[in-house]
């Protein structure tokens, strides 16, 4: 793997895990309404990457097709989506500041279940820059190394709030700083993981990365649509987390467009 791909790939982890070291400068969870403002960018940031770094490439290398262009695009990004729906029935997880678990019934500690939470909507953020790497590394016309790059560093910037999000109410739960910290780290694990797999299947199958760039796609905005935006909306100043959505939006847009 070329170097730039090895640093693409970890990019989004240091995110993740520099907002996870915030449990060690401050003393207590974030307030609602910052933890609601964070949450809007980082939907932002996730609906613009679909859109600009993964829908559009998609499309666009099926150009071929004429009119039916859009027809993988559409088949990956409905697999997508049913992928994060099994996931998410499937593993036991419980979101911030909700009572009621999700998935199976499972006797995991609360603190575990928060992290497989942030864990399951890092997936498609780290297969994300994944399929892109690999169309990048495969030689693809429309995917551009300062283009791949431009996805690593939205996804790390929307990562780092992540990190803080997780380990600070970890330590509110009762655990210590350290162990706050590595869960906030263990969360985003998953992101390189599932890049460099992306990477090696989207190589072995070539003619499928429209469908493995929708598929990430589609991920991406099932967790925005059923995780991301119920957050930012709740409670009081909800719009707040609305103008936070379009900030994360334009800043992802800005960052592909003028990198891309």
């Amino acid at each position: 793997m070329q170097p730039e791909a090895v640093y693409g790939v970890l990019i989004p982890f240091l995110g993740t895990s520099l907002g996870a070291a915030c449990v060690f400068f401050l003393k207590k969870s974030l307030g609602d309404l910052v933890q609601r403002a964070l949450t809007g960018f980082a939907a932002g940031v996730m609906v613009a990457a679909s859109i600009w770094s993964l829908l559009i490439p998609a499309i666009a290398r099926s150009a071929e097709r004429g009119r039916w262009a859009f027809a993988p695009a559409a088949v990956g990004f409905w697999v997508g989506v049913l992928f994060l729906l099994g996931l998410d029935h499937a593993i036991p997880h419980l979101h911030r500041n909700a009572q009621q678990t999700e998935g199976p019934k499972s006797q995991l500690r609360r603190t575990t279940m928060m992290v497989l939470a942030v864990t399951l909507h890092n997936i498609p953020e780290g297969m994300a820059v994944g399929v892109v790497y690999a169309g990048y590394l495969a030689g693809d016309a429309q995917i551009t190394s300062a283009g791949a790059l431009a996805l690593s560093l939205g996804i790390a910037i929307q990562n780092f709030p992540e990190g803080a999000i997780i380990s600070l109410p970890l330590r509110a739960e009762g655990m210590g700083q350290s162990k706050a910290f590595a869960g906030g780290v263990l969360s985003g694990v998953v992101e390189p993981v599932g890049a460099v797999v992306t990477i090696w299947a989207a190589q072995a199958v070539l003619p499928a990365l429209p469908y493995l760039l929708s598929f990430a796609a589609g991920a991406m905005l099932y967790v925005v649509v059923e995780e991301l935006i119920p957050e930012m909306s709740q409670g009081q100043h909800s719009n707040v987390g609305t103008l936070c959505f379009a900030l994360g939006f334009s800043v992802m847009m800005a960052l592909d467009v003028a990198l891309g």
